[in-house]
């Protein structure tokens, strides 16, 4: 599976919905939580170049946000991602 990380704050609605999808996907995620880390606020704007929460990476795609995560899983372009071992079978 691949290695997926999301830049966020716990307040953040949008951040909690990211979470939620992914959860539902069955996926494993790692969580940084940038209220609580300046150092990795400056990581998340370093990889990203955006201020905003959630960011979200899956491998080295960096997806953007939960608008963006949500309108990939519509479109069918999420689990080739998620997934990618399941796509060369």
């Amino acid at each position: 599976m691949t290695n997926i990380v999301i830049y966020l704050t716990q307040s953040c609605p949008y951040c909690i919905r990211a979470k939620i999808l992914l959860d539902k996907k069955g996926v494993e995620y790692i969580e940084h939580d940038v209220d609580t880390d300046e150092a990795l606020r400056e990581e998340m704007l370093q990889l990203s170049r955006r201020f905003s929460v959630p960011q979200i990476f899956i491998g080295d795609y960096h997806v953007g946000g939960f608008d963006d995560l949500y309108m990939m899983d519509l479109d069918d372009e999420l689990d080739p991602l998620l997934f990618p071992a399941q796509n060369n079978e």
